[in-house]
């Protein structure tokens, strides 16, 4: 296959690509006599320090030596199409989230990504079922790390049943395939209640355990459902006993594990500890965190950050304006003890938590950053003259945003601003960055 190569849309100011007088509209076909096939080529072959790039453009064909640092980055961004469409899911899950959005979203959340390369250069999860024979080949061949796998069980025809193809029952031999090429694999379980928990979660476990090191970790996250699940699977959601029952099972794996591997391996997201009403794990617990991007551990960085960073805070301020702000259901009880926290270093501080149902989607759905723009504005109604009256900031978690001011429904942040005739802003979603917020919006140094 001849490569398409990559066509140069920006290139990044002060990079070396730019030191070397690559501009836009030139296509990058090699990299030390390397053809460049997609992404993945490129950060393996860019990634030396010495390079030679072969391009062609409005100047022709020509060769460009780059010096560089190992591993800085070259400074290249690409055509979204350059390099082909990204492999798409061709299953049919019983717990996909895709197929339980509405109309009218944004485009990109209709599309359902398997593409091993997303999964090495941006931590996607694929499911290998639709990995053809060369795809194997050039993974074992360029052994790529990490990998992250949506496992969900490892019996073969419950994992068919549940993916909703017979390519899913090979998962055991794919697994153990990359474990001993030596790449790192990542796995999730997304739990359905009465599919795979309970004695299909335990063989799941203890499979993985035996790639020990190649597999490294594995997160339990609750099946995500919306309410727009017509003519789907009857899935049933977890209760507060339900997931105190996933907990202590995933508590008694880790004990297994530990004593195994000196390592706990499975985790349970923060989800079902707030549903459970159970406190989080110490940090050490998590184990550097490597499942962060599932909702595992953020909570619990966020509570040591937050203890850690309001010692730091003064005391002698005065009060400015008042601030609300807004969480969904799962983290409403969190962030309120913790502005109630805040309260007894400043008295006066007038901070308000407004933990909103999430309509849009569903009641069940409870993490802030599937709240939508219209969420919010009908949440918020009822308060909506007096917070107008007071010149209230609403403050939001910049999760909600998609480039820092696109919520889900296709709402802006200047229309929501708009429609609430209210200031509205949003923050990292990190305890440091929300507390240096509130420091700079309620009080003003007297001195």
């Amino acid at each position: 296959m001849a490569p398409k190569g990559g066509l140069v849309e920006k290139v990044e100011p002060g990079s070396p690509a730019a030191d070397a007088g690559i501009v836009p509209g030139e296509r990058l076909w090699r990299i030390n006599g390397q053809e460049i096939h997609d992404l993945l080529d490129y950060y393996f072959a860019a990634a030396e320090p010495d390079l030679v790039l072969e391009l062609t453009g409005p100047q022709g064909v020509r060769r460009v030596a780059v010096y560089k640092e190992w591993d800085q980055d070259l400074g290249l961004i690409f055509s979204p199409d350059s390099f082909g469409r990204m492999q798409r899911c061709r299953n049919r899950c019983l717990f996909c989230f895709v197929d339980q959005l509405p109309r009218g979203l944004r485009p990109t959340l209709y599309v359902k990504d398997d593409d091993y390369r997303y999964s090495v250069l941006y931590g996607n999860y694929i499911t290998l079922t639709n990995l053809k024979e060369k795809d194997w080949q050039r993974i074992l061949a360029l052994r790529p790390s990490p990998l992250y796998v949506s496992v969900h069980t490892v019996d073969p025809q419950r994992r068919a049943y549940l993916l909703g193809t017979p390519r899913a029952r090979a998962i055991r031999e794919e697994l153990a395939r990359l474990a001993a090429a030596g790449i790192e694999l990542h796995g999730q379980v997304v739990l359905c209640r009465q599919l795979n928990d309970g004695a299909y979660l335990e063989e799941t476990v203890h499979y993985l355990a035996s790639l020990w090191p190649g597999f490294r970790s594995v997160a339990v996250v609750p099946v995500g459902l919306t309410r727009h699940r017509q003519h789907l699977y009857p899935l049933l959601p977890f209760d507060q006993e339900g997931a105190r029952r996933v907990l202590n099972q995933v508590a008694r794996l880790q004990h297994h594990c530990l004593a195994r591997l000196g390592s706990r391996l499975v985790f349970a997201a923060d989800e079902f500890y707030l549903l459970a009403g159970r406190p989080f794990p110490a940090a050490e617990a998590y184990e550097g965190f490597p499942q962060l991007e599932n909702g595992v551990g953020l909570t619990r960085l966020f509570l040591d950050e937050w203890a850690r960073e309001i010692r730091s805070l003064g005391r002698c301020l005065r009060p400015s304006r008042p601030v609300a702000l807004v969480t969904g259901r799962a983290a409403g009880k969190i962030l309120l003890e913790l502005v109630r926290q805040l309260r007894r270093l400043w008295p006066e501080a007038r901070v308000e938590v407004f933990s909103l149902e999430n309509r849009f989607f569903g009641p069940s759905i409870t993490v802030a950053g599937l709240l939508t723009g219209q969420d919010i504005k009908r949440g918020l109604q009822p308060h909506l003259s007096r917070l107008r009256r007071e010149k209230a900031l609403i403050l939001l978690p910049q999760s909600m945003l998609r480039d820092g001011y696109l919520f889900l429904d296709n709402y802006t942040l200047g229309r929501l601003a708009g429609e609430l005739s209210l200031e509205v802003e949003s923050v990292a979603p990190t305890a440091g960055a929300l507390l240096r917020k509130l420091e700079v919006v309620l009080w003003q140094n007297p001195w």
